[in-house]
């Protein structure tokens, strides 16, 4: 392996300005309105993470977010990480983002096994014992990643921690400690003015 594969690059110099991007993605992403989110909750908002991360101009400055966090859990856990994970749908820009600002490889955590060619559930090599952070898209009561984590840990990962782009602030912070999960996030909903 390579030191590229076992470590992450070095954050960018250049600096990213949370407040702008935090006003951008809340711009581009915040809907109102009656919504039933994915946790089965309603909510008189919606974060549509495919309108921020669809867009370069947001990609490049979170990727260097991601990288940032990274590079100082690795040094707070004095672990190495050796791959980033996403879980599809909308974690998979996201990780991959990441994965070209680290120069670490990643997965792609399926929802499900695919019913043809491989069966694979997780895409990409993982090695047995191999330190991964998971990255996801918007938190609420982290469903999704708790079920990713799940995969990951079935398949012989040991998973460093997992980083939310958004954190609604409505228990996920709460669900990942109960599942022994680091969990933080580069932004919560007060971040992007987001109030009910």
């Amino acid at each position: 392996m390579t030191a590229a594969q076992t470590s992450p690059k070095a954050p960018s110099v250049s600096p990213v300005d949370r407040g702008a991007l935090a006003k951008q993605i809340a711009d581009l992403a915040l809907l109102r309105g009656q919504f039933t989110l994915r946790s089965g909750r309603t909510s008189k908002y919606y974060l549509d993470k495919y309108l921020f991360s669809t867009r370069p101009e947001v990609l490049g400055p979170l990727a260097q977010l991601f990288a940032q966090r990274l590079h100082a859990l690795q040094s707070r856990t004095g672990r190495s990480i050796t791959r980033l994970a996403g879980a599809e749908l909308g974690g998979i820009p996201l990780v991959t983002a990441a994965s070209l600002a680290t120069g670490l490889p990643c997965l792609f955590v399926r929802n499900a096994k695919k019913d043809y060619g491989t069966a694979k559930q997780l895409e990409g090599r993982l090695d047995k014992g191999d330190v991964v952070v998971l990255l996801e898209d918007v938190a609420t009561t982290a469903g999704q990643a708790l079920e990713a984590v799940q995969v990951l840990r079935s398949l012989g990962a040991e998973v460093l921690g997992v980083i939310a782009t958004i954190d609604r602030q409505e228990g996920a912070q709460a669900n990942m400690a109960a599942a022994g999960v680091p969990f933080e996030a580069l932004f919560t909903k007060s971040d992007l003015g987001i109030d009910e």
